[in-house]
């Protein structure tokens, strides 16, 4: 990322003056790097100080053609009101959302008092206190939002979520493992027949900072009424994948994923806990082969021995489903332990 200032693209600068952010002067900021579906800039001179704008792409930065709506910021900042609402402080304030522009604009928060968890994570610094409170804070936003459901009408997103979660991730994985077809789509259809919660859809620690009152959650673009189980599974089977990225904190990844798990399962009180943990711990090896075979696969995974290594734990355990998720990060633990994974 460039910190030399530039005058931001048109449609944010139009943006922030129709909303009320900006006078007329010229405004200037850092586009930040980092995302794949969104421009995002550091604005530096708005009547608010520096602010964080982002702006939906049609066609997200990956390798395969993965078209989404533009609409979803809406969405997002949607979601973001309704989680400050459970949990204050869990995301920045919302300042204003432009709809007609597509553009979304926030608090910016400095990676100075707020680091991203991903960038802990690759230091080694993994402390499961922190897994813990992420897991708290998520169960605290579908609690307070299943207790709530007349904001399910405030996200009729089922279109979206299926665009940008269910198909690039389990179906396009499905395609790429016929033998799997059958069950990577049972998944989906369970996902999308389990409408209980508030879902954010991409709880994964690039889209977390932790700050001095906690963990603060982004990006929430896929929000939609529908299956928190998603939530849970998504966010724990990053804490898996980075085994392979930081093999020397292997130990304490796991530990973070016992942490995070537990904590999460503990604040359930909208259903019987172990309905949620049962489909949790089915979607989570789909989501795991996903990020090796799905349209967005993770790019600290370079090897081939890794990429086997997470195909033959996701693939037994699609073929003989888990109740627990404590027994996939057991199977995934006997397969690190092998030693057959080159790092």
């Amino acid at each position: 990322m460039s910190e030399q200032p530039q005058a931001v693209p048109a449609a944010f600068a139009q943006a922030l003056r129709e909303l009320g952010l900006a006078d007329e002067r010229t405004l200037t900021g850092v586009a930040l790097t980092g995302g794949v579906s969104s421009d995002i800039w550091r604005i530096d001179n708005s009547l608010r100080g520096p602010v964080c704008a982002k702006r939906a792409l049609a066609k997200l930065r990956v390798a395969a053609d993965w078209q989404a709506p533009i609409a979803r910021n809406l969405y997002e900042a949607r979601w973001m009101q309704a989680a400050a609402a459970a949990v204050p402080g869990c995301t920045p304030e919302v300042l204003g959302q432009h709809p007609a522009l597509g553009v979304l604009v926030m608090t910016y928060l400095s990676a100075a008092d707020h680091p991203g968890w991903k960038g802990l994570l690759r230091d080694g610094h993994t402390d499961a206190a922190t897994a813990g409170a992420v897991g708290e804070t998520l169960a605290r936003i579908h609690a307070h939002s299943a207790a709530r459901p007349a904001l399910a009408a405030q996200f009729d997103t089922d279109a979206i979520f299926f665009d940008i979660r269910l198909e690039p991730y389990l179906l396009a994985t499905a395609a790429r493992h016929a033998d799997l077809a059958p069950r990577l789509r049972a998944l989906v259809a369970q996902t999308q027949a389990n409408k209980r919660a508030l879902v954010h859809g991409d709880v994964s620690p690039k889209n977390i900072l932790i700050g001095p009152r906690g963990p603060v959650l982004l990006d929430a673009e896929c929000a939609w009424w529908g299956d928190p189980a998603f939530d849970i599974a998504f966010c724990a089977n990053h804490l898996l994948l980075k085994c392979l990225w930081n093999p020397a904190a292997r130990g304490a990844l796991l530990a973070g994923f016992d942490a995070l798990t537990s904590a999460y399962l503990a604040g359930v009180d909208w259903e019987p806990r172990a309905a949620i943990e049962r489909r949790a711990a089915a979607l989570l090896p789909g989501l795991l082969l996903a990020r090796v075979d799905g349209k967005s696969p993770v790019e600290y995974i370079t090897s081939e021995d890794q990429r086997a290594a997470v195909r033959r734990v996701s693939r037994a355990l699609l073929q003989q489903p888990a109740e627990r998720l404590a027994d996939i990060r057991a199977a995934w633990r006997r397969e690190l332990d092998a030693g057959e994974v080159d790092a």
